[in-house]
């Protein structure tokens, strides 16, 4: 049941040489509430009657009969919908109350794969915040997904090969010290990678030492290789710390070097089809059928390869193995040229799955208005960041409510619930500001606001003893049918979410929900013992599951206290 269907197919029964899509697109949402709940505008059928909108809007509003409308006024052009509050809230919170955590799953899956490409921070380096926006995207698209009846494979594909590699293993044989590194691993490397920019700035010749380095990394030179391999092991152990704090699994961690074996199968592939071609020494395939793509390099004139040539053999390896009915990049806009360019040789070759790759971009994580950069060494640290936000939501909660059990444990959910809601609230593709500060305030359009509303329906639910049975009253005032609407939206916001691979949708829908029951909080005396405590308690029962619902497809957990 969607109230805009209810509408759509009386109108559709009034009028019908409109079709009921047709329909659908033509109702809209009125401005202000005294104008009900739905609009229909009839400027269009005006023609087709050969009468005036008003004239028509009368007619219809006259009409005009469903079960669950009370009643349809005609205000000027305008049929306005009002819809009988207190049934269509018992229908929505009956609902809500009898499929729990259920509540806005949906079938469009059908069980099709969905391989997510996501995370993949360099080995060798930190997990810098920068990495955090992928991840977090990531494993929520992927939740939403799920939640929509795909099956999904989560992949972290590792940044563990490349020019790099050759950079760092030649800034540690000229700069490195065994013992330095082996103590304190990353910050050491990060220091190695930082010098070689730095110097490589007045000293053109670092950059082709690197290079060189890579070109025997490549052919599996002894040293380059043994050396690789430690920087990889140490870097695992540093990121297994921080999916453990974001409570981030993957499926695959397979990286770049896992396809080495398999891209000479590639060049092959595209030597067969025709499509490589020579171009200042270098091996490129020409993408002609799209003028706006510069052609794509396959192998470097040093015969080195580049990541195309990886991420085409990762892309054969996934739908070979997954057999996926979509894969999605979720890498920074920056990249987007290159993802057209692989999904374009690979439809020039021949293969038409290559249609449902898709990349989903985001923007940049700034500090201060900046870029945050490695090469400059202006990293500001994950583990570093989910701890102080760890410890500023322990004090806040100290000062709060001292007496709360399991302050460590809730301080954890609240500290890493910000830092996700406050990348998550913004639409994938806007760049945003980090803020600590921002993130942990307990108003506004935060996950610790969030969180506490959800706390704070759950104390309501305690403190009345509630317990779940038939709503026999509903409740017709207009700051609970405000939020009923609300709730009624989550699965249409799921879908929305879906298809547009945003999670912003869902977290801007649960702040809304959030203000929604905290204004019906604001007016009402829960307790009350009169005949409509049943139907209140029962809302905010149905608001607790939707939040926690919301939460847990964000990537988020929900403390029963706060």
């Amino acid at each position: 049941m969607k109230l805009i269907n209810i509408a759509a197919e009386a109108l559709h029964e009034a009028i019908p040489e409109l079709s009921l899509a047709q329909v659908i697109s033509l109702l809209e949402k009125p401005k202000h509430d005294q104008h009900g709940d739905l609009a229909f505008p009839c400027f269009g059928l005006a023609k087709q009657k050969r009468k005036a909108p008003q004239l028509i809007a009368n007619e219809l509003a006259e009409t005009l009969k469903s079960p669950l409308i009370e009643k349809t006024e005609a205000v000027g052009p305008y049929v306005n919908f009002f819809f009988k509050k207190d049934t269509i809230q018992q229908i929505v919170v009956q609902r809500i109350l009898q499929e729990q955590n259920e509540y806005g799953s949906l079938e469009i899956g059908k069980g099709e794969k969905v391989v997510l490409d996501l995370s993949s921070p360099n080995i060798a380096k930190p997990f810098s915040m920068g990495h955090l926006r992928s991840t977090v995207i990531g494993n929520s698209i992927a939740n939403i997904l799920e939640k929509c009846g795909y099956q999904t494979v989560r992949i972290n594909y590792l940044g563990d090969w490349g020019t790099q590699f050759g950079k760092l293993i030649a800034a540690y044989l000229k700069w490195g010290e065994e013992e330095k590194v082996r103590s304190n691993p990353i910050p050491e490397l990060l220091k190695l990678y930082v010098k070689f920019h730095d110097e490589a700035s007045d000293d053109q010749t670092l950059n082709e030492e690197g290079r060189y380095w890579f070109k025997k990394l490549e052919d599996a030179n002894e040293q380059a290789l043994s050396l690789w391999k430690w920087f990889r092991e140490e870097s695992l152990k540093e990121f297994d710390k921080i999916y453990k704090l974001l409570d981030v699994q993957f499926d695959s961690t397979n990286g770049e070097a896992f396809y080495n074996d398999k891209m000479k199968a590639v060049v092959s592939l595209l030597e067969e089809k025709g499509l490589l071609v020579e171009s200042d020494g270098a091996t490129v395939v020409k993408l002609e059928e799209t003028p706006s793509l510069p052609p794509c390099l396959i192998k470097k004139s040093d015969g080195a390869t580049l990541y195309a040539t990886r991420d085409l053999a990762a892309a054969l390896y996934r739908k070979q193995v997954y057999d996926f009915s979509k894969a999605l990049y979720i890498v920074g806009q920056e990249q987007s040229i290159h993802f057209q360019q692989v999904k374009a040789v690979l439809k020039k070759a021949g293969f038409t799955w290559a249609e449902e790759m898709h990349h989903v971009p985001f923007g940049l994580l700034l500090k201060d208005g900046k870029k945050m950069s490695t090469r400059k060494g202006k990293v500001v640290l994950l583990e570093e960041v989910i701890t102080e936000a760890i410890q500023l939501a322990e004090e806040n909660i100290q000062s709060k409510n001292p007496d709360l059990p399991d302050k460590g444990e809730v301080a954890h959910q609240v500290g890493v619930g910000a830092i996700i809601f406050h990348d998550l609230k913004n639409h994938r593709v806007n760049s945003v500001e980090f803020s600590l500060e921002d993130m942990l305030k307990f108003e506004g359009e935060t996950g610790p606001y969030v969180q506490y509303t959800y706390a704070r329906a759950n104390s309501i639910l305690k403190k009345g003893k509630w317990t779940a049975g038939e709503i026999k009253k509903g409740i017709k005032d207009s700051y609970s049918w405000e939020l009923t609407k609300l709730l009624h939206e989550f699965p249409v916001m799921i879908e929305k979410a879906c298809a547009e691979f945003d999670p912003s949708v869902l977290a801007k829908h649960i702040v809304d929900t959030c203000q929604s029951f905290n204004s019906w909080y604001g007016q009402v005396k829960f307790l009350t013992e009169d005949d409509e405590k049943t139907a209140r308690l029962s809302l905010v029962a149905a608001t607790a599951i939707t939040i926690k619902e919301s939460l847990r497809l964000l990537g988020i957990q929900a403390p029963e206290e706060m």
